[in-house]
């Protein structure tokens, strides 16, 4: 059962396109098309939990989750995932989907899913979310995989003009790389990770620790704002390298792992905790 605090909201699909071969968006509106009666988020990185049937399961519209699950082999029940909210309007919510194949639950959904279908009904829980940029920041730097983009480009959107920005972005290859929009002074770098020597995640560490940020040009007064979210492995290793070695402040960080290598959606929820002790005993150990 959701917390009490926490918003079930019914949706369905009702517009679909593909914004590169790996990713696809889908506009959600009210069951039958009407507006969607989803509270309002001013976070750049406002997030729903879409609540999914297991592939090649089919569940009565409506269903209970909890009910679900006394009556059900864990099999079938429903599942969570988490998508970032890439625009909120009108009453319509658009959510966009990295599809790799066959792989996980909610990418072979959102491939195969048609406006209006019979699959095309889900719930939502949340909003939920936690950052937006700083407009009096001396610089930004936004990190991501595909997983982190749709909020990079609300960020992005976001900065007011004239705003100093660095920006990295991994995704599969040049084909999956989209138009971002900003009115900032903002040096965007792809990473295409289909093209890379390097074990995954590697090069966009390496990229980063490539950066010039403004810090490093005008000192420790310079005040970076960054957000770095992706695969959990990388994330790990940029976050203590943006703590001691470019001595930016935790308060001054939005970073985690959005997902794991090798984890479900189901498993990584679980072991977050614990990755997130590790990470802050670690960072606890290289302070002292």
């Amino acid at each position: 059962m959701p917390p009490k605090n926490i918003k079930v909201t019914e949706a369905q699909v009702v517009a679909k396109s593909w914004l590169s071969p790996h990713l696809v968006r889908l506009v959600l509106a009210a069951p039958g098309g009407g507006p969607l009666d989803l509270p309002p988020s001013e976070h750049a990185d406002a997030y729903v939990k879409v609540v999914l049937p297991p592939r090649g399961v089919t569940l009565p519209w409506p269903y209970d989750v909890d009910e679900l699950r006394e009556t059900l082999p864990s099999k079938q029940w429903p599942v969570l995932r988490t998508y970032t909210i890439r625009s909120h309007l009108d009453g319509e919510l658009a959510l966009d989907f990295v599809v790799h194949g066959d792989e996980g639950i909610a990418g072979p959904w959102a491939r195969d899913v048609e406006p209006f279908g019979g699959n095309s009904l889900v719930q939502l829980r949340g909003p939920g979310g936690a950052y937006s940029p700083d407009p009096d920041a001396d610089h930004h730097l936004l990190v991501g995989d595909a997983s982190a983009l749709p909020a990079i480009a609300v960020a992005l959107e976001r900065l007011p003009s004239g705003a100093s920005a660095d920006v990295v972005v991994e995704v599969e290859d040049a084909a999956d790389e989209i138009e971002l929009t900003t009115s900032a002074q903002a040096a965007i770098r792809w990473v295409h990770a289909a093209c890379s020597s390097l074990p995954p995640g590697e090069e966009i560490v390496a990229v980063v620790r490539s950066l010039h940020l403004l810090a490093d040009d005008d000192g420790a007064g310079a005040d970076v704002h960054a957000f770095v979210h992706g695969e959990a492995g990388w994330v790990k290793e940029l976050r203590s390298h943006l703590r001691f070695e470019r001595g930016i402040p935790r308060e001054r960080l939005s970073i985690s792992g959005y997902w794991r290598r090798g984890a479900n959606d189901e498993q990584w929820r679980a072991k977050k905790r614990e990755w997130n002790e590790e990470v802050e005993a670690t960072e606890q150990a290289s302070s002292t």
